[in-house]
């Protein structure tokens, strides 16, 4: 397993830390395979109820990597969407409970893997953002059917088209998160 992932288990539950914050903890092509393996093993095992995700140093992730982007052809553009995509799928129907514990930056793919997830808690200090518009791309990790299911038509073309950061305040508002508890997070 790389440096970008850790992997804690307690009694009937999974800690899964993004351990990059230097680099804002991206989803990479490495991470998310190695994501796929991870969460396969999880899926048969009967003793583990829950699955947690978080990053850490206040950097939830930040998404997709933008340097593996820039590199992408028309063909690795596409086996990057589907495999970004089977992540998102196999986060969505886990047998046990999924949570976002979101402690910071949630952007992007970050977005959309916290999207897949059955709960979404976040930390005061967090903030949310689709960037897309501002870098030429739309996610194709599924985000564009989750968010606006979870929060409306309306509300999910706003954060599509004007890639504004906002607080957990307001996505709370929203309907984006379930809830702000700090107590998670070490805060």
């Amino acid at each position: 397993m790389s440096n970008a992932l850790r992997v804690d288990s307690f009694d009937e539950s999974v800690l899964i830390t993004f351990t990059r914050p230097e680099i804002r903890n991206p989803l990479s092509v490495v991470v998310v395979e190695e994501l796929i393996k991870v969460l396969g093993n999880l899926a048969r095992q009967d003793k583990v109820r829950r699955i947690d995700f978080t990053g850490s140093d206040n950097v939830f992730a930040s998404g997709a990597d933008l340097r593996e982007i820039r590199r992408l052809d028309v063909i690795d553009a596409r086996e990057f969407a589907v495999r970004g995509q089977r992540l998102m799928n196999l986060i969505e129907l886990m047998p046990q409970e999924t949570r976002a514990l979101i402690n910071g930056a949630c952007y992007g793919g970050a977005l959309d893997l916290a999207l897949a997830c059955d709960r979404r808690i976040a930390s005061s200090n967090a903030t949310f953002c689709h960037p897309g518009v501002r870098l030429g791309i739309i996610t194709g990790w599924g985000g564009t059917q989750r968010l606006p299911r979870l929060i409306g038509i309306a509300k999910a073309i706003e954060m599509f088209f004007t890639a504004t950061p906002f607080s957990s305040t307001h996505a709370h508002e929203m309907g984006l998160i379930d809830h702000i508890d700090n107590s998670h997070f070490g805060v």
